[in-house]
C-alpha cells in the first residue's frame, strides 16, 4: 500500500515567511515614488533615486493587512 504524503507542520511557516518577504509590484514601487515625488512638493529630482527609495521602503516595512469590513445583517423579528 503506498504510503500517503503528510503535510508537515512546518509548511505554513514557510508559506508565510515567503509571503512576508515578497518583493513589492511594479504598482507599489511606483505608487511609493510617485508619493516620494509629490512630497518633495513636485519639484524635479532624480526620477531612479526615487524609484530606488520606494522600492527599499516597502521592501524593508512591513506589509500592511487589509481589514475587511464586516457585513452586519439586521433581521426583523
Amino acid at each position: 500500500m503506498p504510503k500517503s504524503k503528510s503535510v508537515s507542520p512546518e509548511a505554513p511557516k514557510k508559506s508565510r515567511k515567503a509571503a512576508e518577504t515578497a518583493t513589492p509590484t511594479y504598482e507599489e514601487i511606483a505608487l511609493r515614488a510617485y508619493h516620494l515625488y509629490l512630497e518633495r512638493g513636485g519639484t524635479p529630482g532624480d526620477p531612479m533615486q526615487d524609484w530606488l527609495q520606494a522600492e527599499q521602503e516597502l521592501i524593508t516595512s512591513p506589509k500592511k493587512t487589509t481589514r475587511r469590513k464586516t457585513k452586519i445583517v439586521s433581521i426583523a423579528a
